[in-house]
C-alpha cells in the first residue's frame, strides 16, 4: 500500500502537533466510529489493536444505532508510536478516525 502525498503530509503534520503538545511518554486519546452492523467483530478488532498497553475503553452507541464510538485512552511511548497505531488502524474495514 503506498500512501499518497497528502497522507505523508498528513502524518507529518500530526506528528509535530503531537511532538508540540506532549512530553512523551504521554497519554492519548483515540476516538473512532464503526458500524454497528458488524459492531461485536469491529469493536473487538479495535479493541484487539489496543491488547497489552493498559489501553481504557469506552463505547457507545449512536442515536439511531448505526455506528458505535470508541473511545480509547492509552499511554503512548512517542508521537510515532500513536501516528504507527494509527496506520495499524486503518486496514479496519469501515472504521472512521476522529
Amino acid at each position: 500500500m503506498s500512501k499518497t502525498p497528502n497522507e505523508e503530509e498528513f502524518y507529518t503534520n500530526l506528528k509535530s502537533q503531537l511532538e508540540d503538545m506532549n512530553v512523551f511518554p504521554a497519554l492519548y486519546l483515540y476516538k473512532f466510529i464503526v458500524p454497528t452492523k458488524d459492531n461485536d467483530d469491529k469493536v473487538k478488532e479495535v479493541s484487539n489493536k489496543f491488547d497489552n498497553l493498559g489501553a481504557a475503553i469506552k463505547t457507545r452507541k449512536s442515536k439511531n444505532g448505526k455506528y458505535t464510538s470508541l473511545s480509547i485512552e492509552v499511554k503512548m511511548k512517542s508521537a510515532d508510536a500513536i501516528i504507527n497505531k494509527y496506520k495499524e488502524l486503518t486496514g479496519i474495514e469501515g472504521i472512521i478516525s476522529l
